[in-house]
């Protein structure tokens, strides 16, 4: 790969195309990012794959070899892309340097995870008279010409060209067997060529409406297929193979959005377990009410799960991904299933904890214990795992949390700390103020800066007093569930709710550390201590010693006056 590409092309064209058989191609790749050796390997595709552009008076045999070349390190650069992630064939960005055609064209015309692309924008309207020349060349040759042929003109030209056919396809002007043969010499030399229209077709069909797709998508169909001929070049098979892996991802998306089916053939290798995954013309419900079905009973989450469920929660949104699987967990009556449902669905929520966190606490929550009809639901064993699901996903999200928060915030001084002892007397009762500081839209840090103003009641928490910013999103979600279950604690009607907070509380303590501050507890009130300590399962000063914070003077008088109660 390092020699000089014009001396031996046969020789490094026998190489290359050894290195597309079976798993060769993967376990190199495989090999190189192990060692840290990718981007320079990636490197030396880019490398030749811009050498092989275009050739000056060559004669047959070397042009051929040239396609072979160009299409081969094009190929292999798509596949690279495409497993390890297109950063890796970006070069060093250098002022006044050429960028690799292959480069241009990956960032401007390939389509990725995540990126949606335009099928007007000018990248895919190269110059008019190329475009003529390519689509009078597929419409009226027998086969692809090869000699002098200038490849990244024709790979940036394609797009446009099969716009133009498409149009007279969809208008009477060609036939479907005209279609056929362009769409065959498209795919019967190099197969960059038609990875390049696939591409173009994938960002057309996502523009169009439900019944205007059916040509783009016949389209992507035949350019698919390979080519049944006598007259293809070298190591044709194995480039349709690494060809068609790649048209399969590219039209993933695209494919599951409008309900379509498309077998790429892929003799010779295993087929892609993770793309096309849900069924098509199927409610994502019921997918999602299925694969969990299958998850629980097996008791582990395989890869191709976790794809689907990824593929879920982004379909449907988190509220209704973390909504549905929360009803299947209370729909468990057998304590181990419930548990290991836990389990599962922690991992699951790891796809993305901290808006998982944020709706389960700050919505789901909240409707289960303030709706008296979902009560029943919360009974032992489902409501036991769940407020055990809760309190992970809220110290997994906190933890991660804390270390990206805010450093603009101010710090108390310490004898500001020293005197809430006679600032804040326990008997005190005064909540309009802490619910306004829990409901304010801004940084209300000052609040309590003036001793004239820091009457403060009893259901203060130890978050206010170590100056938690209440504008962050899961410290506001955290600060009002403490408060409704301190209002639950603190009312007169018992049942599965009262139940549920109890074994969310008991959760906490097993899982934190005594005394810990920066705590999920901060957020607890605390008139919430005295409210616990009433029930019997958490009324011993060990339990009560956990649940404040030791390290505020307000907290150790709490925690005195709570543990002489008992």
């Amino acid at each position: 790969m390092d020699a000089d590409h014009s001396k031996s092309p046969e020789g490094l064209l026998g190489v290359l195309g050894h290195m597309l058989s079976g798993k060769s191609l993967d376990l190199l790749l495989a090999a190189a990012a192990a060692t840290g050796k990718l981007k320079s390997f990636a490197r030396k595709f880019i490398n030749l794959n811009e050498f092989t552009t275009y050739g000056s008076e060559e004669s047959t045999k070397p042009a051929s070899v040239r396609a072979l070349l160009f299409d081969i390190s094009f190929l292999m650069l798509c596949h690279v892309a495409q497993t390890y992630g297109s950063e890796v064939i970006l070069s060093e960005s250098r002022t006044g340097a050429e960028v690799p055609f292959f480069e241009t064209w990956m960032q401007t015309c390939m389509p990725e995870e995540g990126k949606i692309l335009n099928p007007d924008h000018p990248c895919f309207r190269p110059d008019s008279t190329k475009v003529e020349s390519l689509v009078a060349l597929l419409n009226n040759s027998s086969e692809m010409k090869l000699v002098q042929m200038k490849w990244h003109e024709a790979c940036l030209s394609i797009s446009a060209a099969i716009l133009e056919i498409l149009n007279a396809w969809e208008n009477g002007v060609l036939a479907f067997e005209s279609i056929q043969k362009i769409t065959d010499n498209i795919k019967g030399k190099v197969c960059s060529l038609a990875v390049c229209a696939v591409a173009w077709l994938v960002a057309h069909v996502r523009m169009l409406g439900l019944d205007e797709r059916e040509k783009s998508l016949q389209m992507i169909r035949q350019l698919a297929g390979p080519l049944f001929s006598e007259n293809t070049l070298q190591f044709y098979n194995e480039r349709v193979v690494i060809m068609n892996s790649i048209l399969e991802r590219m039209c993933a998306d695209v494919l599951q959005q409008t309900a379509t089916q498309i077998k790429f053939p892929s003799t010779g290798v295993d087929t892609m377990p993770y793309w096309n995954l849900l069924p098509p013309k199927r409610p994502i419900k019921e997918v999602l009410t299925d694969i969990f079905a299958k998850v629980l009973e097996k008791g582990w989450v395989d890869s191709r799960s976790i794809h689907i469920f990824d593929t879920l929660l982004h379909m449907g949104g988190v509220y209704w991904f973390c909504n549905n699987l929360i009803k299947e967990l209370l729909k468990e009556t057998r304590k181990e299933h419930t548990l290991r449902a836990v389990e599962l669905l922690y991992s699951i929520f790891c796809l993305d904890m901290q808006q998982v966190t944020l709706v389960l606490l700050g919505h789901i929550l909240p409707g289960l214990l303030t709706d008296s009809s979902k009560w029943h639901s919360l009974m032992d064993p489902p409501g036991t795992a769940l407020a055990k699901l809760a309190v992970w996903c809220a110290l997994s999200s906190y933890s991660s949390h804390k270390g990206q928060a805010s450093t603009c915030q101010k710090k108390r001084h310490r004898e500001d700390i020293e005197d809430y002892i006679s600032l804040f007397p326990l008997d005190d009762v005064q909540p309009s103020k802490l619910m306004r500081l829990l409901s304010s839209n801004e940084d209300d840090a000052n609040i309590l800066s003036s001793p004239t103003d820091r009457s403060m009641s009893s259901s203060l928490s130890a978050s206010q007093l170590h100056t938690v910013n209440m504008r962050d999103p899961l410290n506001r979600v955290l600060a009002n569930l403490f408060l409704l279950i301190s209002s639950i604690l603190g009312s007169r009607t018992a049942g599965p709710h009262t139940q549920f907070v109890q074994w969310f509380m008991e959760e906490c303590v097993d899982c934190l550390e005594q005394g810990g501050r920066g705590s999920v507890l901060q957020f607890m009130p605390f008139t919430t201590v005295s409210e616990l300590v009433k029930v019997s399962a958490m009324s011993s000063p060990k339990v009560v010693l956990a649940i404040t914070d030791l390290s505020l003077p307000l907290g150790r008088q709490v925690a005195a006056k709570a543990i002489a109660a008992l």
